[in-house]
Parts: structure tokens; sequence; C-alpha cells
């Protein structure tokens, strides 16, 4: 039984492209999880990661709140939205930059860079911005992903 906390804080998940598999599988299993803490989800990205965030998330189980990305950049930078808790999910250069931007922007929120891909070392060492990150070289299997996402979460592992 899940029991869930009383936060009602809002957290912002920010997708980059959706070039690297396993951003999608941790991206639904974040949102579910920090659902199930309490936390107001919502998910920004482009049109291709949105469409398949919901294409696999049929029922809207854990992906509920959708915005494109420059539109929720935007508002954030003319003070319409705001979150207590930024998730930036970086594979590459730019995503990076979404997360400094986010840090910039938010200068609140508890910041949590997920890096990963094959270059997830040399990338995570351009994060020069005070946040947490998990760093994990996954490509297509989101396991070790989970494991560091939990630890920084503070969750116990699951065995799924």
């Amino acid at each position: 039984m899940t029991i869930q906390a009383e936060k009602n804080e809002s957290a912002l998940l920010v997708f980059g492209c959706p070039e690297v598999p396993v951003q999608a599988a941790i991206g639904l299993y974040l949102a579910g999880r920090l659902s199930e803490d309490g936390y107001d989800v919502l998910s920004a990205g482009n049109p291709s990661v949105l469409g398949l965030l919901r294409v696999s998330d049929l029922k809207k189980h854990y992906i509920g709140k959708t915005v494109d990305l420059d539109r929720c950049i935007g508002e954030v930078a003319e003070g319409k939205r705001d979150a207590a808790l930024c998730v930036v999910f970086a594979h590459n250069d730019a995503g990076i930059s979404y997360a400094a931007s986010m840090r910039y922007l938010l200068p609140g929120a508890r910041l949590v860079v997920v890096v990963f891909g094959r270059n997830a070392g040399e990338l995570a060492a351009q994060v020069d911005f005070p946040c947490e990150t998990v760093v994990e070289k996954a490509v297509h299997n989101p396991g070790k992903l989970k494991k560091g996402i939990d630890e920084v979460f503070g969750w116990r592992a699951s065995t799924s």
C-alpha cells in the first residue's frame, strides 16, 4: 500500500529530445513516483517526446499535465509558472543548457539533473551550477538509472 504524502507541491519534469530510449521509461517511472509522493507533476518537452509519453501512458496513470517546452520556459521566465522541484533529463548539450536555464529561472527550486546516454560522464562534467545529479551511461536499460533516482529521492529500491 502506498501512502501519499501531503506535499501539495509542484514538480516540473523537463524532457529533452527523445533520441535515447531510456528517457521515456524513466520519465514515466519518475512521474508516477512523484505523484504518489503528493507532487502535482507537469511534464514539459517537445511534441515528439510528449507524444511518446502520452502514447506510453494510455490511461494517464503517470503523465498527467503536459506543456510544450518553449512555452513552459517562457511562462517560468515571465513568473507565470513555478515549481518546488525541477527534474531535467539531459543526454546532450541542449539538456545541460535547459538545466542551467532552470537553475537560473527557478533559484529556489530543488533541481535534479538526470544525465544519461553514451557520453553521460563527459556531459555531467559540464554541470557547473548548483544541483543534484544522477549520472548513468544508460541508453536502453533503465535499471541503474532508476536505482540512482531512487537514491536521490530517498525511495527504497524496489525489485521491479
